[in-house]
This record gives C-alpha cells, structure tokens and sequence, in this order.
C-alpha cells in the first residue's frame, strides 16, 4: 500500500524507518519530512497543517494509510477533515479526531477527563487570565515545588515546576498576564507536586481495544542531572528498570483499561496512539499528562525494540480491527542521545554543515535537519537522535556516545548522562532482588 507518514522531526524518522520495513509498504511519503526521512522515503513539501494539499496528494498518489506524527494537526482536526470531505472518507488514518486530540490540547481537558473516569493524577486546579488574583492567592496555600502547566501545546516547554511560592506567583504572572506561551497559557493549571520518576507509556489503540508498546524514560531538562529548563526532550532510554511487571500490571488496571473505557463512556471515537506521561510514586502510578501522539525522542528508542510489522498494526488500528492482536518486542536495550543545536531551547543559530559517517555504531535519525548544497544542516533546536542498540544499559550507552564523538558542528550540545540514572537504579536492583 501507498502511505503517507505527516511530521518532520526525529519521531517522523524513526515511525519512516520502522514502517519502511513492512512488507506491506510499497511507497512512503513524508510530508514534509527532513534530511532524514529522504533516506528511507520520498518527502513531499506540503506542510503538516495544509489539510486541501495534503487531500490533494492523497488522491493523486492513491494513498490507502495516512500516519499522523506531531500533535498540531491532530489537535486542528485533520481527521475531521479527511472523515468531512467524500472523496477523503475512505482513507486510512492513524490519529484521534479533535475530540480526542483534546486530551492534550487542553491540560484542563484532560486534567477533569482523568478525575471523571477514576485516573490516579495529582490534584491540579485551572485559572484564567482574569483570574490571576485569585490564582496568586491559590498559591499562598500551595505546598512547594508547585507545577504550573500552560492549558494548550506549547511544543513541550510548557511546563514549570517552581521551588517557592514566590517564584511561582512570579511564573503564574508571565504565563496568566505576559502569555508567556501565547494562548496556550490563556489557562494554567497549578498542580501537586509528585516526588516520584518519570515514565512514558504508548498504547495504540481502536478505540475498543489496544496493543502496549515498550515504555520508555525520557529527559526533559537540557542539563546534565536534571538541571536547567525543560526542553522537547534531550534523550531517551527503554526498558525502563523501574517498570517491571507488576508495576505495568498497575498502569495498564488502573490507567490504561479506565482511559479507554473512559473514551468510549464519553463518546469520542479514537484511533491511535495515546503517550501516557506517568509519574511512579513508591510504586504506583500517577497520570502526569496524555499525548495523542507517539513520543520524541521516546519514539526513537522504542520503534528500535518493536520486531513486530508496525504497518500491520497501523492498518488494524484505522480499520478498528485490533482485536486479539499481539506485538513482539526485544528484550534489548535502547539509549538515545539527542545533539542539540547550542543555546537550545533559547535562541540558536542555524545551518551549520556536519558529516555523517554511514557506518556509526549507533542508529542515527534525524529530527530538526535539512539538506543543503549537498550538505546536511542544522535546522531547528534538537537536530539528531542517536539510538544505541545493545543486550546492556551500559553498551547501548556507550554504543550512542561513541557515534556521538563521531558528529560536530559549530556549537553542537548534548547531555553527557543520558542512561546513568537508570544504570545505578538498575544495580540497586540487582542487590537486593
């Protein structure tokens, strides 16, 4: 079949790559895809968000499987586009309508849909522009660190978590006042603080039933041991140590079954992929947001883990024919580094050639690239994902530093501790079984 895979960072290369192996795919198409996806498909320049062009194409190349990366489109309703317009109705499509689309679209959303259908979350409360008095006085009975969450997409950098109360009266103005995210912080919720460790959790789903694909850790903060601001992700590893059996037994009872049933009881058709950012507080799981899209740079771990045909599954998920299917996964390793342009996830400078070496140890996939001259450039804030692949923690890691020492260009940056905190979590394991 003809597919058309919509997005282009480093979650589009990898969903390309994965997807370019099926037997089932004659032709890939990338819209609009970047340096990377050109390797293992055909990009077509039609930006995710033009909806009539990317209908156009659709028609033009006979596309039967439509595969919706990034979440702005999903959150426009490109379903609802496609579904509304007859000639497009009987295309395949991975990706929730508006309607679910919303579970991330709106913090608030998601926040109440949680709280409706029993979903362990911490307790948050949303205020508005002209309601930042009362959000400030809100605050005074806050226990610090206090999370403040923009409502709508803020590309991953919406989030702050604020050591004292001042500091979050000072965040809760720029955000409810300054609209420090733009409209996406024309609401902000402030949210209870949970001391646990982060995890993120994929299912695809029909609507009706659901396929879980390997977890993964992601890395959100730009400096080594956490520090500094949240970024889209600087790196990735899975399996995670601390998600082990009985703790997924948990996420998939108390958050996965009541999420989907939770859909359906409010009556929003979905099929596709939901990340479920999970917090583990002494073992048990807290619902810190929903995704209605794969994770980046997640995605670039995990499809490295999945043996299965993902297209088979893709097409079973949009036909809504998920049912008694099943995924294989390896038990292998996968550490991903991301190397970032410098002065990420501030200002940056763009197009700075570098040399790719086609026989790294590592996988590398390509996420904010372009070509130029014949030339591979930088051109957006986290540049490539590095994906090591090993039957350890420690050789993966050292498999995606060593084709990281590999690439360089004028101030390329990267977290140096991508993996270590899991490798020490992992040997405290180990003693005491």
């Amino acid at each position: 079949m003809n597919i058309l895979l919509i997005g282009s960072g480093g979650r589009e290369h990898a969903l390309a790559w994965k997807i370019r192996q099926s037997s089932r795919c004659s032709n890939l198409y990338i819209a609009p895809g970047n340096a990377g996806t050109a390797l293992v498909g055909e990009n077509v320049t039609i930006a995710a968000d033009n909806f009539p062009a990317l209908g156009r194409f659709c028609l033009d190349k006979k596309i039967i499987l439509v595969v919706v990366g990034p979440e702005a489109p999903l959150v426009q309703g490109i379903r609802d586009y496609f579904e509304s317009a007859a000639a497009l109705a009987h295309i395949l499509l991975v990706g929730p309508g508006k309607a679910g689309a919303l579970l991330e679209g709106s913090k608030d959303f998601s926040k109440q849909f949680m709280v409706r259908h029993g979903v362990p979350t911490a307790k948050a409360r949303t205020f508005q522009a002209h309601e930042s008095a009362a959000a400030l006085a809100y605050l005074e009975a806050c226990k610090p660190p206090i999370v403040l969450k923009a409502d709508g997409l803020a590309a991953g950098k919406g989030v702050i978590i604020s050591p004292t109360i001042e500091e979050a009266k000072q965040a809760i103005h720029e955000m409810l006042v300054e609209k420090k995210f733009g409209e996406a912080s024309a609401k902000v919720l402030i949210e209870e603080f949970l001391d646990g460790i982060e995890l993120s959790v994929f299912v695809l789903t029909d609507g009706e039933d659901y396929v879980i694909l390997p977890e993964a850790k992601d890395y959100k903060r730009i400096g080594d041991d956490d520090t500094g601001p949240n970024t889209g992700g600087m790196g990735a590893v899975s399996p995670v140590a601390f998600a082990g059996s009985a703790f997924m037994q948990k996420v998939e009872a108390q958050v996965i079954v009541p999420t989907i049933n939770g859909l359906k009881k409010d009556g929003i058709p979905y099929k596709g992929f939901i990340f479920i950012g999970l917090m583990n507080v002494n073992d048990e799981p807290f619902v810190i947001e929903y995704n209605a899209r794969m994770g980046d740079p997640e995605t670039e771990a995990v499809m490295t883990r999945i043996d299965s045909d993902l297209v088979e599954l893709l097409e079973a998920c949009a036909k809504g024919e998920l049912k008694n299917k099943s995924i294989s996964i390896n038990p292998h390793y996968a550490v991903t580094v991301i190397m970032a342009s410098g002065g990420y996830p501030d200002k940056f400078e763009k197009e700075y050639c570098f040399g790719l070496d086609s026989a790294t140890p590592a996988r590398v996939f390509h996420a904010g690239t372009a070509a130029k001259d014949n030339h591979v450039v930088n051109a957006g804030g986290r540049v490539l994902a590095i994906t090591g692949n090993a039957s350890t923690l420690e050789k993966a890691a050292h498999q995606a530093y060593e084709t990281v020492s590999r690439i360089s260009w004028k101030d390329v940056y990267y977290r140096k501790d991508i993996g270590q905190d899991l490798a020490r979590i992992e040997k405290a394991l180990n003693r005491n079984p």
